[in-house]
């Protein structure tokens, strides 16, 4: 009886122990939480590996602090994307993408132009993400399941619904209506680390024909040797092909886009670091005032005569009476400067994309309300 009385206490004593050592772990735990950047930098410093380094920082929750702190937004775009983000000789970004930057900057400043643009390669763009050195990807990035989940990203709304398509020169025998199994030989070119290069190698293979795939770090490379005739085809987005032949192609060849329906589907639009729901929020609320804006005929020339004439929901979208937006840590009027700033989804489309032949009629791209896919949760 004595033996197991002391066994008993020894029992007790050890599950004190252990409670005390519990009560430890969870403080240190809370100080972690309440200092995101210090936890993933102490994790970096300790070599644990990159997917651990975003979670800790993102459930820490201080991304948008530290962005407002920054007083600068950190952007990811391409920098050489036709129509999406193109780097200008005057240093400036201009396109859909870098459009869609600036709506974030506008939204969490109150300034459209507090955004720094960093050009990424698609090799580049997830690690950037990852170590914090930029705070969205703007990049005509597409949403796919292993991106998600293994990669370790969470995409905000799609602003752009795109697909894969390929582009030859019709003296090389190709026209609109050309399909896989017209490439048979050929010599196709993307980007490297893409979703274009799994899909392609894909539909050859289910096509039952052999092609030559090259791959290059830029679409800039990948398009100069389509050019010097080092590829006979090249294959990506077809809106970026659509840019590409308006921009590039020569005037003594016509090139042309084919198959007329895509090979895959590719959602494109923000992309940021898993697990801070904070930051998430206000990218995905000032994507979709800029869509909902679209919906209500608000634009950038009428919004300060919306934002008080407007329906209830316009009312409390642009500031003013129900607003939801200090609920979120922005300002009220936070997304009244997204569109007196950057404008509407169409202002954005039609100023960026209008210009190479990209139209919203009849595309995905339309309105819900005229056929298409975009579309917004209601502000209420």
């Amino acid at each position: 009886m004595q033996t197991k009385f002391r066994w008993r206490i020894v029992a007790a004593l050890l599950a004190v122990v252990l409670a005390t050592s519990a009560c430890g772990s969870d403080s240190s735990s809370d100080d972690n939480a309440s200092g995101g950047t210090s936890s993933g930098t102490s994790e970096t410093d300790s070599g644990s590996d990159t997917d651990t380094e975003v979670t800790l920082a993102a459930s820490g929750g201080d991304l948008l602090n530290e962005i407002i702190a920054r007083d600068t937004l950190n952007c990811g775009v391409s920098g050489s994307a036709v129509a999406f983000s193109e780097l200008q000789p005057d240093g400036s970004m201009q396109g859909f993408d870098a459009d869609f930057c600036r709506v974030v900057a506008a939204a969490i400043f109150g300034d459209a132009t507090k955004v720094n643009f960093v050009s990424l390669t698609a090799a580049e763009r997830f690690t950037a993400v990852q170590t914090g050195d930029i705070d969205v990807l703007m990049r005509n990035t597409t949403w796919t399941q292993s991106r998600d989940t293994d990669v370790g990203m969470d995409f905000g709304p799609t602003t752009y619904y795109d697909g894969q398509q390929l582009l030859a020169r019709a003296g090389d025998g190709f026209n609109g209506q050309s399909q896989i199994a017209d490439i048979d030989g050929a010599v196709v070119c993307t980007n490297a680390g893409t979703t274009t290069e799994k899909n392609i190698a894909d539909a050859a293979a289910e096509a039952g024909v052999a092609i030559t795939l090259n791959t290059y770090e830029d679409f800039d490379m990948v398009t100069n040797n389509f050019i010097a005739e080092a590829c006979d085809i090249i294959t990506t987005d077809g809106s970026a092909l659509v840019g590409r032949k308006a921009k590039q192609q020569p005037a003594d060849q016509e090139w042309v886009i084919f198959p007329a329906t895509p090979i895959s589907k590719e959602p494109l639009g923000p992309t940021y670091g898993q697990n801070d729901s904070a930051f998430a929020d206000v990218v995905n609320w000032a994507v979709y005032a800029t869509v909902i804006a679209d919906e209500k005929g608000v634009t950038a020339a009428n919004a300060s005569e919306m934002k008080l004439m407007g329906d209830t929901e316009t009312i409390r979208l642009l500031g003013g009476e129900g607003e939801l937006q200090t609920a979120m840590g922005l300002s009220a009027d936070a997304f009244y400067q997204v569109i007196t700033q950057v404008g509407n989804y169409d202002e954005i489309y039609t100023r960026n994309l209008g210009p190479v032949g990209l139209s919203r009629v009849g595309s995905s791209n339309a309105s819900w309300n005229n056929g298409g896919l975009i579309y917004a949760p209601p502000a209420r």
